[in-house]
């Protein structure tokens, strides 16, 4: 009898474990392997990204690296089915300085390529890129109003989008040349004078990290912030792909009369990258 009863409480907790790891199997598998919601928390990617936006990740355009898993366990380095990003892509990628941050931004050079910023004006390769200015708004990001421009840009290979700017006198809009080293990428914000990139330090890589170095010939071109210096292929979590829904401040689960309310109905699914 006894025997039997512990039979039958070992099946029952076998069957209880089962459950769990199918559980988690079906929540994380499509996490893992196909994609991840985010949201956005600053406005270093506008006009392009509203704070307040719900994106999807794809995870498969790039192939997989332990960046892919909740938490980043400590795998060995590389990417399974590895694929190289293109230029132009919105990219999802982990702060290079701490390994857990999520960041998003828009890749601009790819391994090899020359990129410089001249009185606000990209230029790669030493070829400035394509940019129109559409229009000039008075807004207020820190409280003092300022005029920020905005431009369409076009990069080498014909990917357009808009970008904000604040003048060729800001920290950003003038850079020495950034050569961008083999198996890493250099990115930018849209909101080119609101954006730590890479065209600052990342500081400090912490041992175990993937890591591209750093010109400290530049250093003089740099404002004292931590950036985040070029991104490790290996430290790239996937390309935004989707809008799912837009929140304007003062939205609330608290007051959920605001989750309609609030809702910026015209930024639903909303694709981005094309």
């Amino acid at each position: 009898m006894t025997t039997r009863r512990d039979s039958d409480s070992d099946t029952g907790l076998r069957g209880w474990l089962r459950t769990i790891l199918l559980t988690l199997a079906i929540v994380l598998v499509p996490r893992v392997v196909l994609c991840q919601p985010f949201t956005i928390p600053s406005a270093s990617m506008e006009p392009t990204l509203q704070v307040g936006d719900y994106i999807l990740v794809s995870k498969y355009p790039y192939g997989w690296s332990r960046h892919s898993m909740p938490f980043s366990p400590p795998l060995p380095q590389g990417r399974l089915l590895g694929q190289a990003p293109a230029r132009g892509d919105i990219v999802v990628f982990k702060k290079p300085n701490d390994g857990r941050t999520d960041i998003i931004k828009r890749l601009i050079g790819l391994p090899g390529d020359k990129v410089q910023v001249v009185e606000g004006v990209l230029r790669i390769n030493d070829r400035p890129v394509g940019r129109q200015w559409l229009s000039t708004e008075v807004e207020a990001p820190f409280g003092e109003p300022i005029p920020v421009g905005r431009f369409q840009e076009t990069l080498p290979g014909g990917r357009t989008y808009q970008t904000h700017g604040w003048g060729s006198g800001t920290p950003g809009a003038n850079t020495g040349v950034y050569t961008v080293p083999r198996g890493c990428f250099f990115v930018m914000g849209d909101n080119r004078d609101n954006s730590l990139d890479s065209r600052f330090d990342a500081g400090p890589i912490p041992v175990g990290q993937s890591a591209c170095g750093w010109d400290t010939a530049l250093d003089a071109y740099l404002p004292p912030e931590l950036g985040m210096g070029y991104v490790p292929a290996d430290d790239l979590v996937g390309r935004a792909e989707l809008v799912v829904g837009s929140m304007s401040p003062g939205a609330s689960v608290l007051k959920p009369w605001t989750l309609v309310s609030h809702m910026r109905w015209e930024r639903t699914f909303k694709r981005l990258g094309v």
